[in-house]
């Protein structure tokens, strides 16, 4: 008489491969546009995207029932840039995390050749799409540390990944390990300087960025400038300077950006800077 097989229990789904996280504000639109783009991405079962709405009044809510397999954290007021990206990795399930800005359009074989990278590079901690502008052109996308607001597009001149400095986060992909091991991205930074920080922590840890130049992503930017955005900053350019080089440079910057805003008569940023007031509207 046979034996009678048992019956596999139904097997749960496997882990995503990348967790793409993107973080918005009252940008519907490009929102749409960027969710659109990893629908189409090569590979797109392997993807969990997750968006990070912070308090968008503009009809972005509208979009969870267009993309109905994309996680939405509905936040209900903006708390900025940096908590925000620390709630969407949070709920992150991939070994990999794709941070997007929501002004960003991947091509479709953007993600899996990022993932590729990290897979065959032990010594990276993170990689980097080429940022292009609408025209295909290299967009403004590398900084210097200690970060002084300034980008400037990223010389290709073959194909193989190359290690960079400090890429802005309009589009880093990261080893959610990476984070894990600092704990959480500091919230002490507005909507300006998280990115830089990451970018010291990964340097102090003796590891590498790799900018990918077969990997490319649409950034359009391009948000205008304002008192409030100039002062958020001065803020997070300080609060880097005194992490990272410590507390009386940190302060001898922070002095440095009242008087400066003082002798220019920037009325604005001056009493935003006096405030302790980020762009999110927190206090710091």
């Amino acid at each position: 008489m046979g034996l009678t097989p048992k019956l596999n229990p139904e097997q749960p789904p496997a882990p995503p491969r990348i967790s793409v996280v993107v973080v918005s504000y009252n940008r519907e639109q490009r929102l749409r546009a960027c969710l659109a783009s990893i629908e189409r991405s090569n590979g797109r079962e392997t993807l969990q995207p997750i968006v990070v709405d912070n308090g968008s009044m503009d009809g972005s809510a509208q979009l969870e029932d267009e993309f109905a397999a994309v996680r939405f954290f509905r936040l209900p007021k903006n708390f900025g840039l940096t908590k925000a990206m620390n709630i969407g990795w949070r709920g992150a399930e991939a070994e990999y995390v794709l941070f997007l800005h929501d002004d960003t359009e991947l091509e479709p074989e953007a993600v899996g050749l990022l993932a590729d990278v990290l897979d065959s590079s032990p010594e990276a901690a993170a990689v980097c799409p080429l940022l292009i502008d609408e025209q295909g052109r290299p967009a403004p996308q590398l900084g210097r540390l200690p970060p002084d607001g300034e980008w400037r597009p990223a010389e290709v001149s073959g194909s193989d990944p190359v290690a960079v400095e400090y890429p802005r986060g309009a589009a880093l992909m990261v080893r959610s390990f990476v984070i894990k091991s600092t704990r959480q991205i500091d919230e002490r930074y507005g909507q300006f300087g998280s990115d830089a920080d990451l970018a010291a922590q990964i340097r102090r840890g003796s590891r590498k960025i790799l900018l990918v130049p077969k990997a490319r992503v649409r950034h359009f930017g391009g948000g205008g400038s304002s008192a409030l955005l100039r002062a958020d900053y001065l803020h997070g350019q300080a609060v880097y300077i005194g992490k990272h080089q410590g507390f009386g440079a940190g302060l001898r910057a922070r002095i440095g950006s009242v008087l400066g805003a003082l002798a220019s008569f920037r009325l604005g940023e001056l009493r935003y800077l006096m405030g302790g007031q980020k762009i999110d509207g927190n206090q710091h």
